[in-house]
């Protein structure tokens, strides 16, 4: 996803480094949580279960093979 390694966005008509791009310029999960309604925005919510799970939350990304 990060267009490394042969095309990826072809088919979409998308550059290679789409996914690269997307995360340099928003930010990943995290951080666009925490900018728009988490503890860095004017609502100031908590993730709970929107955390990772390692944080007590439901959230976990299986490794990518």
């Amino acid at each position: 996803l990060l267009g490394l390694d042969g095309p990826k966005g072809k088919g979409l008509d998308l550059s290679d480094d789409w996914a690269y791009q997307i995360v340099k310029q928003v930010g990943n999960y995290g951080e666009a949580y925490e900018r728009n309604v988490g503890k860095d925005s004017p609502l100031g919510l908590d993730r709970g279960l929107n955390a990772l799970w390692s944080e007590g939350g439901l959230q976990y990304a299986p490794p990518m093979r």
